[in-house]
């Protein structure tokens, strides 16, 4: 416990240990959900006669990435699925962006990456079971012969494991690499210094682009089997 970097919710008997990674998610959480109100008022009041400005000039902007990420994927069902892609995609891109301002990103905490994998993955899986039915979803797991069943079944469950370990070992793969720049700089003080030269180019390329090419590879990758899903049967 003296490396616990995080706070302990002490109810009774019990405590709770909140790792400051999964306490900035919270926090995001909160700050998000006071924002999109704030947010949503201004668009509610903005005129749609003339040209958007602003705050409003904005949320367009991030609602059209945010499209665009799982538009290819979802075709037809882009604006169904899009309120709640959109909202993990603009958090999972602000908290791959914590490493700027010196906090720990939450995607380089495991259980944070895992939850979300596992949203998706369900999300998948209804998906499939209410598209094509129970008999319809089965039976696509036995297809080409249904000596592949197993093989199939390792397919589907082998999608949370990968969306969640590739973010997690990119994302922490970044904050270790900094942490170590940071101390091999400290540690040949003051010659070491000169590194502030470069460690911008580094979270440039670490924590802003990395980052972002994390958040577009996850979504991306979990529009695409959801389409699998949910698009069948129109084509």
């Amino acid at each position: 416990m003296d490396t616990f970097d995080g706070i302990v919710v002490r109810l009774g008997e019990w405590q709770i240990p909140i790792q400051q990674s999964v306490l900035n998610w919270l926090v995001l959480c909160v700050l998000f959900s006071l924002l999109f109100f704030f947010v949503g008022k201004k668009v509610e009041k903005a005129d749609v006669r003339k040209a958007p400005k602003g705050v409003v000039l904005l949320v367009e902007i991030v609602v059209q990435l945010c499209s665009n990420i799982i538009g290819d994927n979802l075709k037809e069902k882009t604006q169904k699925y899009l309120p709640f892609f959109g909202t993990l995609t603009m958090l999972m891109a602000v908290s791959n962006l914590l490493g700027l301002v010196g906090l720990q990103p939450p995607t380089s905490n495991l259980s944070v990456n895992v939850t979300l994998a596992v949203m998706m993955f369900i999300l998948i899986q209804y998906t499939g079971f209410k598209e094509k039915g129970i008999g319809g979803r089965l039976k696509e797991l036995t297809e080409p012969m249904w000596l592949l069943t197993p093989l199939n079944l390792i397919g589907e469950l082998a999608l949370p494991l990968s969306l969640s370990m590739r973010l997690f070992g990119n994302i922490l793969a970044g904050t270790i690499i900094m942490l170590l720049v940071y101390t091999v700089m400290k540690g040949f003080a003051p010659f070491g210094y000169v590194g502030y030269a470069v460690t911008p180019l580094l979270h440039a390329y670490i924590d802003i682009f990395s980052g972002l090419i994390q958040t577009y590879i996850f979504f991306t990758l979990a529009s695409f089997f959801l389409g699998q899903q949910a698009l069948e049967e129109e084509d």
